[in-house]
């Protein structure tokens, strides 16, 4: 037998070459994935977010072209004159930091291109600066027509505004398309390896299938010993045994073997039958193990008696429960039509109750009016607020006041129309004398209509106030305060004064406390700060912590140089920044003055 190509060495020599053939399927595929893995790599760090930015970026050009229009036509202070600044000063460099760091992996030419772009930038907001923004940068300028000409031809066809427009449109679409050129041209370099990989695999496939068949065929052919080791097995399938087929009976072992399979044909067809009228709910079925020993017959027979019961059980159940299940849903689906129309009822009695409280806040006319340099930061935290701000005029003085009642929602609201009327009804009993008169009035007031000096009361509710009074013709501020201080900022330094300890409402040893009237010298350019606790007790930040006055005042030192309008667009995306995914825990209401 020695150097004879056995059975054994064939079967071998032909599953080896079926591994080898398998083997260069593989490791062409895995060379295949890795390069397109790269390409598509480069592509998704480097191709598709540099057309992403660099389409941002003309869009944001195109919007300062309308933001110029808006500033060429509006005389008075605009928000798309603010974003214009904005673009200016920070989104336009963001993309730019944005750009260089992706452009590392653009080519020479390509960084060359995206550096001239950004100096031609430079340029186009140095010629809107110049020609359009100071030119036109106060209600006065408007007014010389030499000044809106001259902006309005820098802004036209001809004009180094809309010169530098048209190259820095021109310069951004090569880039974005040299872009999606290499971005395309990688795809087709990447889809090309594909097809290789695919002819491989197609030829290889067949001619693994054409050898598996040829090592098939001829196992099936030449290897018959083992069938004499099956004699046994095949006997005892014909006692009930899996089934394999009928086939032909011969004279020899393979016949005794074919007439035993024949037999546990037979007898499964029957099982067979048996088993699928079962499952179809036929329980009066008939049915004949195969022998005494037939195990599987008699568990079968005992399975159609159990199920069959079973079944009577389970229908009486389920006819049970779903006679209770329908009832259920019933009750469940008039409960549930109850409290969405008991919802709905709510919520629009607090929406109606939020226009009446937005009713006697000062319309923004009278604030411009009253305080020509401030702005008013108010963002209650639900529907309606316990938060509130009032303005007011008598004896040549300006009075605001910034309150928080207790509580917000529904019962700050309340409280917040209490508040109100008191405080008028003191500026009218009082003649607008000073603040802490307004407060001591405002005190018994509100402990008056909440009954708070009876014996058996137990209402707790006030509110924490910050009153001033301002001349702006002597710079003479009063302030008084319960609880809520005032910030005055000179000189990037803030000067506090604090507030009496005590809020509108108390009562202390059965004897009304008097607030305490500070009289400020102002001076031209200081700016005042009142505001409740909201802003300083809102939780954020990447502990989930309290903003606090100190970062408070931080933040408002800060933005100090900035226009009151600025100023409330600074505290704005400070707190959302803070809060990130944090719900806002109370009313918010910050009041800023310039003098």
């Amino acid at each position: 037998m020695k150097g004879k190509f056995t059975i054994g060495k064939k079967i071998g020599t032909g599953f080896g070459i079926l591994i080898l053939m398998t083997l260069i399927v593989f490791v062409w595929t895995y060379i295949t994935l890795q390069d397109s893995r790269q390409i598509n790599d480069r592509i998704n760090s480097v191709n598709t977010p540099s057309i992403k930015v660099l389409q941002e970026l003309k869009t944001s050009v195109l919007e300062t072209r309308l933001f110029l229009v808006t500033w060429l036509k509006e005389q008075k202070e605009n928000v798309d004159k603010v974003r214009l600044v904005e673009y200016q000063d920070k989104k336009i460099p963001d993309y730019e930091n944005e750009l260089k760091v992706l452009s590392k992996q653009w080519s020479d030419s390509q960084q060359d291109s995206l550096l001239s772009l950004f100096k031609t930038i430079d340029v186009y907001f140095a010629y809107i600066d110049s020609d359009i923004m100071s030119p036109l940068n106060s209600f006065e300028a408007y007014d010389d027509p030499m000044n809106t000409f001259l902006a309005q031809n820098s802004f036209e066809a001809g004009g180094s505004v809309h010169e530098y427009y048209m190259k820095i449109m021109g310069q951004l679409n090569s880039l974005i398309d040299s872009q999606k050129k290499i971005a395309n041209q990688a795809n087709v370099n990447m889809f090309d390896s594909f097809e290789t990989l695919k002819f491989l695999v197609r030829n290889l496939g067949v001619a693994l299938i054409i050898i598996g068949i040829v090592i098939a065929v001829y196992t099936t052919k030449t290897i018959v010993d083992p069938i004499q080791r099956l004699k046994v097995v095949a006997v005892k399938l014909g006692r009930g045994v899996f089934p394999k087929g009928k086939m032909k009976v011969g004279n020899d072992e393979i016949g005794e073997m074919t007439a035993a399979m024949n037999n546990v044909v037979d007898g499964l067809k029957r099982t067979k039958d048996f088993a699928t009228e079962v499952g179809s709910g036929n329980f009066d079925i008939n049915y004949e193990p195969l022998s005494s020993k037939d195990t599987l017959g008699k568990a079968l027979l005992k399975m159609r008696d159990d199920l069959a019961e079973n079944e009577r059980f389970l229908e009486d159940k389920v006819k049970q429960r779903t006679a209770e299940v329908v009832k259920q849903k019933e009750e469940i689906d008039k409960q549930r039509s109850q409290i969405e129309e008991y919802f709905v009822q709510v919520t629009d009695s607090i929406k109606y109750a939020k226009k009446i409280q937005e009713a006697i806040l000062p319309p923004e006319r009278i604030v411009k009016k009253l305080l020509p340099e401030s702005f008013i930061l108010y963002r209650p935290k639900d529907i309606v607020s316990g938060d509130f701000y009032w303005l007011g005029e008598a004896q040549d003085k300006v009075f605001f006041a910034a309150v928080d009642c207790t509580g917000h929602g529904v019962p700050g609201a309340f409280m917040s129309i209490v508040g109100y009327n008191q405080l008028r009804q003191a500026i009218i009993t009082t003649g607008g004398s000073d603040p802490a008169s307004i407060l001591d009035h405002l005190n018994r007031g509100v402990s008056e209509t909440l009954h708070q000096n009876d014996k058996d009361s137990t209402s707790k509710d006030g509110m924490d106030i910050a009153i001033c009074s301002l001349d702006y013709k002597t710079l003479e501020l009063e302030y008084a305060g319960a609880f809520n201080p005032l910030y005055l900022l000179r000189d990037n330094e803030i000067i506090q004064t604090k507030a009496d300890k005590f809020p509108i409402g108390s009562f202390l040893d059965g004897e009304t406390p008097n607030f305490t009237n500070h009289t400020l010298q102002l001076q031209k350019g200081d700016q005042l700060y009142i505001f409740s606790d909201g802003y300083p007790d809102q939780f954020g930040g990447p502990k989930g912590k309290k903003f606090m006055y100190r970062r408070f005042r931080e933040l408002i030192v800060e933005h100090s140089d900035k226009s009151p309008e600025n100023q409330k667009q600074a505290l704005q995306e400070s707190l959302f920044d803070w809060m990130r995914d944090e719900e806002q825990v109370d009313d918010i209401l910050v009041i800023g003055v310039r003098v």
